[in-house]
């Protein structure tokens, strides 16, 4: 798999340059690379309590995104999932820590555990305050006699940040974030493994299926389960924080773990909101890559109580720009449409041999969906199938309002319904097309001549005519056919669609981006989609 590294060995090093680079001068490093890599706050003064986590990279934002106010002291960065070693858990100590003292913050990992306690003894043995936690707030495994520090991690960072910005002793600092730890708990789940980059993916979660509480590097879960969709993925992680859950307020950190889309966070997100098991979730953070693993295409869920000494803490202000703010769930609100865009409700008529077509059609393009979609990936974006498969079960559900008995009226109904259901530049096209097409019925003219009239108007406004690979090439043949009949109309349509696989070139659409070589061989998918139906009106 490539990626966007220039070697393994100096990604993480270039990483770190790239995020100081970036800070706009809130951010510093000591001199040690390659094998001391410290990220420190630059307006840091030694007058407080200091924080410092880290670990291994990979990560990301944590644990060098998170340095600034209200977080983070320092961040000492180890190679991607190895912890760093003590020397450089020991520069970063010294670099930061003054009178107050500083307390380390670290996952319950051996080699973490053994590097920076170390670097703690010979910190104290310069004279310096220095206080440890490990954090341990992994729920997957409940067997193992010690937990793996995983997402939770970042409640501490804030609940402490928060108190150090303020300037809480050290005693106070380490007592709220062992207060933190005892009370939180974590699990994830995942669709796929990590890519360690210079290393052979680990191709262990099958098709179909997901991972339930595997580890931040990869670490296999405690057992794969059946992958149905986003709300059942999201009861069961929720299922299993369940006694964690029982009383009380708490607050969620939703946690991308890499390789989510931001539209997959924000279902999954729905998904916590409006779930049975999450209702004494009162607060969330996230949803965000915040504890990452790479590209592992899964998410994780850490929770903890909100109570009166920690809800100022979780919301108070902090510098970086990698930690959202913690909002309270509530209800997706709306609001009425706008005047001129509440739907018009046309007055109904039946017409049981136009509701069948019109059945049968729409039936046609939902089944066509997979068909089109697989076209449309070769010269588009992929989702021709899925745009007229939505609209085509929009108004499948509608036909017993529409004005079946009425070809002018039907036509402007059919417009304004695609208008208001089908996205893209398709349905703009054909919401054109259909209320053209009305508007001539209205003036006279017989059917055919009507669509012929809204196919004028959809070429002088959409720019597309025949020969430029458009659902045009199979619809204007079919469409001068018509008065023929429908097998002559649909013989014309076929012939007009498979045209355009030898089309070499695009005149309109997104197909008029996409090189040559993608284009010969494949219908374009609208005018399939066109000798489809013509076919299927043909009987």
């Amino acid at each position: 798999m490539s990626q966007f590294i220039n070697a393994k060995e100096t990604l993480v090093t270039d990483a770190i340059d790239g995020l100081l680079e970036t800070s706009g001068g809130a951010l510093t490093r000591l001199d040690g690379y390659p094998h001391i890599k410290v990220v420190c706050r630059a307006d840091w003064d030694k007058s407080r309590v200091a924080l410092i986590s880290g670990g291994g990279s990979g990560h990301e934002p944590a644990h060098a995104g998170f340095v600034g106010a209200g977080l983070l002291t320092a961040a000492v960065c180890g190679e991607v999932f190895a912890s760093p070693s003590v020397d450089a858990v020991l520069a970063g100590i010294l670099a930061v820590t003054g009178k107050a003292g500083c307390l380390l913050i670290v996952k319950n990992y051996t080699g973490d555990r053994l590097n920076f306690g170390l670097a703690a003894e010979r910190a104290r043995a310069f004279g310096l305050k220095v206080s440890m936690v490990v954090v341990d707030d992994d729920i997957a495994l409940p067997d193992l006699p010690q937990a793996r520090g995983v997402a939770g991690t970042l409640f501490v960072h804030k609940i402490a940040g928060a108190l150090a910005e303020q300037g809480a002793d050290l005693d106070r600092v380490t007592e709220a974030a062992q207060s933190a730890i005892a009370n939180m708990a974590s699990i994830g789940t995942s669709l796929d493994t990590c890519t360690v980059p210079g290393s052979a993916k680990e191709d262990r979660i099958p098709a179909g299926k997901a991972e339930l509480g595997l580890g931040i590097h990869g670490e296999a879960g405690v057992e794969q389960i059946t992958f149905e969709n986003a709300a059942a993925a999201m009861d069961q992680v929720l299922e299993k924080l369940g006694k964690h859950l029982e009383t009380g307020s708490h607050v969620a950190i939703l946690n991308n773990l890499g390789g989510t889309t931001p539209l997959e966070m924000s279902i999954l997100a729905h998904a916590l909101a409006t779930s049975s098991r999450a209702k004494n979730i009162h607060h969330i953070i996230g949803p965000a890559p915040l504890m990452t693993s790479l590209d592992m295409h899964g998410f994780s869920i850490s929770v903890l109580p909100v109570t009166d000494d920690n809800k100022a803490l979780l919301t108070a202000e902090v510098g970086p720009a990698a930690w959202p703010a913690m909002q309270a769930i509530g209800g997706s609100t709306k609001r009425p449409l706008p005047d001129g865009l509440t739907p018009i409700k046309p007055n109904p008529s039946a017409n049981a041999k136009t509701r069948a077509v019109l059945s049968d059609c729409c039936d046609l393009l939902i089944a066509a969906e997979t068909d089109l979609n697989t076209l449309d990936a070769k010269s588009g974006d992929g989702d021709t199938g899925s745009t007229l498969a939505t609209a085509s079960r929009a108004l499948k559900a509608r036909l017993d309002d529409l004005p079946l008995a009425d070809a002018t009226q039907l036509f402007r109904a059919i417009g304004i319904e695609l208008s208001q259901t089908m996205g893209g530049s398709s349905g703009v096209i054909l919401a054109i097309f259909f209320e053209a097409s009305g508007d001539a019925c209205a003036g006279g003219l017989p059917v055919h001549k009507a669509l012929l009239a809204g196919l004028n108007r959809i070429s002088q406004v959409g720019g597309a005519q025949t020969g430029d690979r458009t659902m045009i090439d199979a619809l204007e043949p079919a469409l001068k056919a018509l008065p023929g009949g429908l097998d002559k109309a649909a013989a014309a349509a076929r012939a007009g669609a498979d045209a355009t696989a030898g089309m070499t070139r695009a005149n309109a659409g997104r197909a008029a981006y996409v090189p040559e070589e993608n284009l010969v061989g494949h219908n374009d998918p609208g005018a399939e989609a066109v000798a489809r139906l013509f076919e299927q009106l043909s009987g």
